[in-house]
């Protein structure tokens, strides 16, 4: 990856893996911006976006970036560094077809406008044409990720363990469906950092010596 140029970096992970805070730390140490989950589902709710209306944005004369870029602005929870579903929230599983051809629309959109970090939303497949894309998986041992989300959302670690075993199915059922590949195949990925003895810090090290 050239990062004298247009780039994408994608980065997906396992929950409790850290992943989320090494994307966002990692453009912060870029100066690029961050995008997750909750900057897809503001989009597609303030436009009503749909494959259909995004080509209509697309072909005005304006750029519609500039509205994108007042939503980063306004939109709450755009800077949200954690997301633990809830009980009965499982969103992959119940995205449709025309949601995930949205959703990719979006994402390829925004890396055909700036150099950016992207967090989950199979990013290694979104972006697979993009000329300047390194796609990065963050993954760490069962006990590292139960110790980190009983932590940090104040549960028992066997609650943790449930959690964390109905999100690993969730996203593997989810990439499976949408890319026709296991999220677990280490040729979708340039880099696969096991966190294991690592913080958040060190991984975003690795990743920009990887760069450099």
């Amino acid at each position: 990856m050239n990062k004298n140029e247009k780039f994408v970096i994608s980065v997906n992970r396992e929950l409790g893996s850290g992943g989320r805070t090494i994307g966002r730390k990692l453009a912060e140490k870029l100066g690029v911006k961050y995008y997750d989950k909750a900057l897809v589902k503001a989009l597609q709710e303030h436009y009503n976006l749909t494959v259909e209306e995004i080509e209509k944005l697309k072909g005005r004369k304006h750029s519609w970036w500039a509205d994108v870029e007042r939503i980063l602005k306004i939109s709450p929870g755009m800077n949200s560094n954690y997301y633990l579903p809830q009980k009965g929230d499982e969103p992959d599983l119940l995205i449709t077809d025309e949601m995930f051809k949205t959703e990719m629309l979006i994402l390829q959109d925004i890396a055909t406008e700036e150099s950016c970090v992207v967090a989950g939303r199979s990013g290694f497949h979104v972006f697979r044409d993009h000329p300047n894309h390194l796609s990065i998986f963050i993954q760490a041992s069962m006990e590292f990720r139960i110790e980190r989300v009983a932590r940090k959302q104040n549960m028992t670690h066997e609650e943790a363990r449930k959690v964390i075993k109905r999100v690993d199915e969730m996203r593997e059922n989810y990439v499976k469906k949408y890319t026709g590949t296991s999220r677990y195949d280490t040729r979708n990925y340039d880099m696969v950092i096991n966190m294991d003895g690592h913080t958040e810090d060190d991984a975003v090290k690795i990743i920009m010596d990887y760069i450099k």
